[in-house]
């Protein structure tokens, strides 16, 4: 098809404001699913995507869209809204040209909506600005429809309004697509030149990758280069992506379909990377997009050691379809072998957790999670370490620097008091007020990222009502107070426990720790110590009691020596029982230590 007759364009928000709802009225408008079909959010594919109600994935779908008599190919990228997933955003925004803006009108412009747009125009892609859920009892329709033409410096109306779930609306904006998206501007003679924005493993047929077509031309048969490894294969199957593969001969100038080329190896199709013709290919490859930049560090471990193989698959297979998962391999006297594994948020984690347990049947379990800190020597030489473990000895420490994030909250005027508060406890450096109207603020902090990782968002959303919205990017590193915390057990160094944390709060971090695991580890025949240290110090314990036998229960009279005498030698026993006793550590113990209140 002509590339004027075809549309690549992505719906950019904040998380539930309704993408993936539009999504299923433009499949219903386009016929390529039944008016009324049962499942909806039809592009979140994943169980997990349907039970939490958010896009984790972009997803990729090709319509046939009638417009003044003739057929339009629109390529939709649908992409997730939480900030854990801009690393998905960012992919789905290097493959458009242009890119729908929705906004709640019930709730407004939230702190993802505006990252999400100035990560669209970054991209030099241009902006469509839709208003969703008009028809809401408590829609601003007027009121968000004014914010939204004044961020963008757009006529208000100019703003599209339409209602996702009940379909009001959805034929016009998909004229407007067509009318106000531009077309893609490849050179159909020029050599082929085509970005991998997505890639997962089949069983049966190898690599899948999905690629948008910037220049010239792929058929099948062709034998394709791929940048990064230089490697060659031949195309066997090449189409277009509908709800199922849409085989075809070939990919033209401006479209976007996937390519199964019989690559066996998942790390060969990097995300990002430049697909070319082997014979009279291009000799540059496209800008793609940035490397993700790992926020958080956690050490990934299979709760059955017999599963380790089981787990170096899993993760090599899962890194293919989340290309924002970066790791390495490390080993622990606690947990055994594992991979240390980096991730852009708590949520992110979480969901790589959920998704190795449900997709590959591997049970794991995670350690604290920690961020990088860049640590200066006393010898000149300055290391990262975003693993406890590699913490060096504080004599030769010469300075510590700690990632600071700028933060963004948006929330409503009345729960500006509770958020101050909860920032000053978070070490929070305010930097700004900004009422966008009168009812919602904007409240810039510049906030260490590791007070950010563990349960802030949850505390936001408490102290708010749920109506608080974050959102951050990191700024820099800046000269912190940084402390290595050991958690010991009956006198035994847990590494897989130990966390580094700001001095002030190492005290309040250690005490909850042990007190966590005084509930949580079972009751032995000698008294337990659960120890929180910071090198010799010890700065919080919790005990548990031994269980004891009734030793005196056969004493029924005599003298008072003789009950003595049992009571010491019971005591002797616990004495020597603990000095060649091991402690036995349940899986739940690591468990609890993550959720553990930090406060």
């Amino acid at each position: 098809m002509e590339q004027k007759y075809i549309r690549n364009f992505c719906i950019i928000a904040h998380i539930d404001h309704g993408k993936s709802t539009l999504a299923d009225r433009f499949l219903e408008d386009t016929h390529v699913i039944g008016k009324g079909v049962e499942v909806s959010q039809l592009l979140d594919s994943m169980d997990l995507e349907r039970e939490k109600g958010i896009t984790i994935k972009s997803h990729a779908i090709r319509m046939v869209h009638k417009y003044k008599g003739q057929d339009y190919v629109l390529n939709l990228i649908d992409t997730p809204g939480h900030v854990d997933f801009s690393y998905e955003v960012s992919r789905a925004l290097a493959s458009c040209e242009g890119a729908i803006l929705l906004v709640d009108a019930s709730q407004g412009i939230e702190a993802q909506t505006m990252s999400n747009l100035y990560l669209a125009m970054d991209n030099d892609l241009e902006i469509l600005p839709v208003l969703n859920k008009i028809d809401l009892p408590k829609a601003d329709v007027e009121g968000v429809q004014h914010d939204v033409a004044e961020i963008l410096g757009c006529d208000e109306d100019e703003v599209m309004k339409v209602s996702a779930k009940t379909g009001l609306g959805v034929s016009e904006l998909l004229d407007a697509v067509i009318e106000r998206l531009p077309a893609p501007k490849g050179k159909e003679d020029a050599p082929a030149q085509a970005l991998i924005f997505d890639s997962y493993f089949d069983m049966y047929r190898g690599v899948v990758v999905l690629v948008r077509l910037f220049h010239g031309s792929l058929k099948k048969g062709d034998k394709i280069r791929l940048f990064s490894t230089n490697k060659e294969y031949d195309i066997e199957e090449i189409g277009y992506l509908g709800l199922k593969f849409q085989a075809q001969q070939e990919l033209l100038t401006g479209e976007a379909g996937y390519i199964i080329a019989n690559i066996k190896e998942v790390a060969d199709a990097r995300v990002g990377d430049t697909i070319t013709t082997a014979k009279n290919g291009c000799t540059e490859a496209l800008p793609g997009f940035l490397e993700p930049k790992p926020m958080v560090y956690s050490g990934i471990f299979p709760i059955n050691g017999d599963d380790y193989s089981n787990l170096v698959d899993a993760i090599a297979k899962l890194k293919l379809n989340d290309a924002s998962l970066v790791y390495e391999k490390e080993s622990s006297a606690a947990l055994g072998y594992g991979f240390r594994c980096g991730f852009l948020g708590m949520l992110h984690l979480e969901i790589v957790k959920e998704r190795l347990m449900r997709e590959y049947n591997v049970p794991i379990i995670a350690t604290t999670p920690s961020v990088r800190f860049k640590i200066g020597l006393k010898n000149g030489t300055e290391i990262d370490v975003h693993n406890p473990i590699d913490f060096p000895d504080p004599s030769n420490i010469e300075y510590i620097l700690e990632p600071f994030m700028d933060t963004e909250i948006i929330v409503p005027t009345e729960y500006i008091g509770n958020i101050m508060k909860l920032a000053q406890e978070r070490r929070g450096i305010q930097k700004n007020i900004q009422y966008i109207d009168e009812k919602r603020v904007a409240l810039n902090y510049e906030m260490p990222l590791i007070e950010i990782i563990f349960d802030f968002y949850d505390k936001l959303k408490t102290v708010s009502r749920g109506y608080a919205s974050l959102d951050y990017t990191f700024k820099e590193f800046r000269p912190s107070n940084v402390v290595k915390v050991d958690i010991l057990i009956n006198g035994e160094k847990v590494d897989a426990m130990s966390f580094i944390c700001h001095a002030d709060k190492a005290h309040a971090w250690g005490k909850s720790i042990t007190n966590t695991l005084a509930e949580v580890i079972p009751r032995h025949l000698f008294k337990i110590a659960l120890q929180a240290t910071i090198g010799a110090k010890i700065i919080a314990r919790s005990t548990i009691n031994a269980m004891r036998k009734d030793v005196l229960a056969k004493c029924y009279g005599g003298d008072v020596s003789r009950k003595r005498k049992l009571l010491e030698k019971q005591k002797e026993g616990k004495k020597k029982m603990k000095e060649i006793g091991n402690v036995n550590v349940p899986q739940e113990a690591f468990l609890a230590v993550l959720k553990s209140n930090r406060d």
